[in-house]
């Protein structure tokens, strides 16, 4: 044994997770579900380059006036 083992520590935190994930078995599935529901889609490349060719050049120091006030 090495001298520079130490016990298995587990955060509070993470103790937590498992009881609470052992407690709902179907907890994974209903975050994979949700996660899903918005961000796990196809990306549509027509749109997308769409977007960008639309897309106005924005001016360097957006909040100065032009002199006027």
């Amino acid at each position: 044994m090495s001298i520079f083992a130490r016990p298995h520590y587990t955060s509070e935190a993470t103790q937590f997770i498992d009881q609470l994930k052992a407690s709902k078995p179907e907890l994974e599935r209903q975050q994979a579900a949700g996660r899903a529901l918005l961000w796990d889609r196809a990306q549509d490349r027509d749109a997308q380059a769409a977007y960008e060719q639309a897309r106005v050049p924005q001016k360097p120091y957006v909040y100065q006036t032009s002199g006027q006030q």
